[in-house]
């Protein structure tokens, strides 16, 4: 359902989230390497973060990524539109374009009814889910593992 570009952007955001305030920007290099992803494509995805004033970047040797916003208000629906924006939620599974139950050529959604409780759901979800607790959770989960 969410491109690839979005779930790494997710990764991403969630890793700076996690990163102590200490450390500051977070150089792509090392982002890439700790999350195993594309350098020069998450490059692109956090740029893109980075105008949605989701993230902070800087260039040079002593740049990277930070995040600009406090991590309790960046929902992951706020990451979702930035990077693939609302029609993840509106295109129909069966048909191109908006899923409106009826396309253009007056062919039945099949699927429309169904996914639209499941499509408002999603939406509620990525919605009310944060990154700062995506963070918390994911820190839990590892010091049950170990």
């Amino acid at each position: 359902m969410l491109s690839n570009s979005c779930r790494y952007g997710i990764r991403a955001v969630i890793y700076l989230a996690s990163q102590p305030a200490s450390v500051g920007k977070t150089g792509i290099k090392k982002i890439s390497k700790d999350l195993n992803l594309p350098s020069p494509f998450l490059a692109k995805i956090l740029q893109q973060l980075a105008k949605q004033k989701i993230l902070s970047s800087s260039k040079g040797p002593h740049g990277g990524f930070s995040l600009l916003k406090d991590p309790r208000k960046i929902t992951l629906l706020d990451i979702v539109n930035t990077i693939d924006g609302q029609d993840t939620f509106t295109n129909c599974i069966i048909h191109n374009g908006s899923c409106e139950g009826v396309t253009k050529d007056k062919v039945r959604c099949t699927l429309h009814e169904d996914y639209e409780k499941s499509r408002k759901e999603l939406i509620k979800l990525f919605s009310n889910r944060t990154i700062y607790e995506l963070v918390v959770k994911s820190n839990m989960e590892e010091m049950i593992i170990i």
